[in-house]
Parts: C-alpha cells; structure tokens; sequence
C-alpha cells in the first residue's frame, strides 16, 4: 500500500511530478478552482496537476496546515506567484491501495484565483 501524503509530500520537496502517475487511480476526479466541472479520469489529472506544478511549485511553496483523516487530507498551502500571495487547499481522498481518487484545489483571493486561470489556461490550451 502507497503512503499517499508522505509520498505526495515528497513530490512536492522535490518539486518534481514524475511520480504522479503511480499516485493516481484510473477513475481519480480533479476538481479545479477555475474549471466549473470536475475532471474525471487519471489521463487529464495528471495533465492539470503535471501544469499546476509548474504554476505553483516554486521556492515560496510551503504547507501550513495539515489536517489527516484515515483516507482523506486537507493541505494548506501558501506561494508568491507574480508578486501575488496566494493561499490555497489541496483536499485529496485515497482509496484502500493508497491511490489518489479525488483532488480538489480551492485558492483564495479572487486576485490569485485569476492569476492562476491565466497561468494554467496558458499551459493546458497551449500543451504545455
């Protein structure tokens, strides 16, 4: 079985999201703070986490908080993005193997929130 925070946690130190995909289940749903409707399957999750990796994951990134259940964690986040602070939840649920079934991101303020849109748009329409 996956230690899916420990590991999720190590992804981020390393700022590194190759090891996403073994994280992931095959039915994972995304749940982003810009997009109305929940993105379903680890195809296009990985595709949104792979691009806020590159939004969010640099030297300012740090956890907060953190609140442990036995199958679900709530993760406070801080980060600096384009002069902007930027505060955030990564609320993420496993199944018994330790896969990722479910990961919301929520993101406040309104500022932040339409920077990120405009970061993330620019790497998932261009491909990036």
């Amino acid at each position: 079985m996956i230690d899916t925070i420990s590991t999720w946690h190590d992804l981020v130190r390393s700022r590194n999201a190759k090891g996403l995909e073994a994280l992931l289940a095959d039915d994972v749903v995304f749940h982003s703070p810009v997009v109305h409707s929940p993105q379903e399957g680890k195809i296009v999750t990985l595709h949104y986490l792979h691009a806020a990796f590159r939004v969010f994951m640099n030297d300012s990134f740090h956890y907060v908080r953190e609140v442990l259940g036995p199958r679900d964690a709530v993760l406070e986040f801080q980060v600096e993005i384009d002069g902007v602070q930027v505060n955030g939840v990564d609320m993420i649920t496993w199944n018994e193997e330790g896969r990722i079934i479910a990961f919301k991101v929520m993101v406040r303020p309104l500022k932040a929130i339409n920077l990120i849109h405009q970061k993330m748009a620019a790497l998932l329409v261009g491909g990036a």
